[in-house]
């Protein structure tokens, strides 16, 4: 077992700080929002529980990559005007080099899940994808961006606890911008890796006043997804904040990694 941390300079002035923890030679996971390398710097040391439920619960068999991102705890990549998709992908296959990963899944959730979905589509790197809190078709991008900008001026509590300043909220708007034009049924049509979902059945949400129907959309789109080749799995009764609960989210989604390293998935 190893419990390693490293950093690495991406650009000129723009570092990734990561941590690695698991078997040596063990399945290489990369584990994004919202989870973190310093995660209990970050959050505080009562958000340890939440690490530890993930960590407890993979690293007999995946080596479980954390990193500091986006530009957050001991990292300082990207810079806010410049976290488009194509800067996240970049920052994230280049984390990935750095730990020696050569092809490892990916599972992130909300923001994270939509940029496991540029991840996706832009890298053939992934042995398997999880997007969590997020659907692969029917995004409401604009919807979201729209939200970002209403609360550029007085970002709200949830997201200040993971800036180092107000202004740093803007990296939200440059994202969902450079993915407006992005082709999503294409895109998702064409991801091949074994795929998943999942949400809670609550988790609709509505950030800066706009209605975000991030379970409605994905329960309506159930079928298609799964024609196109997704596991989909709701956790019934549940918030957009399941992602927290390890205990919930982990057992799911640790079966459906385990069937599709041993080729044993079905959808």
């Amino acid at each position: 077992m190893i419990d390693e941390v490293g950093e690495f300079e991406v650009a000129s002035g723009a570092t990734i700080h990561y941590r690695s923890v698991g078997p040596p030679n063990g399945v290489a996971l990369m584990l994004g929002l919202p989870l973190m390398a310093s995660h209990t710097r970050i959050f505080g040391p009562d958000s340890g529980a939440t690490l530890n439920g993930y960590l407890d619960r993979l690293t007999d068999v995946y080596r479980v990559l954390l990193v500091d991102y986006p530009n957050i705890g001991k990292s300082t990549s990207p810079p806010p005007a410049e976290m488009t998709a194509e800067r996240v992908c970049s920052d994230l296959l280049a984390t990935a080099d750095a730990a020696g990963f050569g092809k490892f899944v990916y599972w992130a959730y909300s923001w994270g899940g939509a940029a496991a979905l540029q991840l996706a589509s832009r890298s053939d790197r992934l042995s398997a994808l999880v997007v969590g809190g997020w659907p692969p078709l029917g995004g409401q991008y604009a919807d979201i961006l729209r939200a970002a900008r209403r609360q550029l001026d007085d970002p709200p509590p949830s997201a200040r606890v993971v800036l180092r300043e107000p202004a740093q909220y803007a990296q939200w708007v440059t994202f969902y911008e450079s993915v407006l034009d992005w082709p999503e049924q294409q895109a998702i049509g064409e991801i091949d890796c074994p795929r998943m979902v999942f949400f809670g059945g609550r988790g609709d949400v509505d950030p800066g006043g706009e209605d975000i129907h991030i379970a409605g959309t994905i329960r309506k789109r159930r079928g298609e997804l799964r024609r196109l080749g997704w596991s989909v799995h709701e956790i019934a009764d549940r918030d957009h904040s399941v992602c927290l609960d390890a205990a919930a989210v982990v057992p799911p989604v640790r079966a459906f990694l385990d069937k599709a390293r041993s080729g044993t998935l079905t959808r």
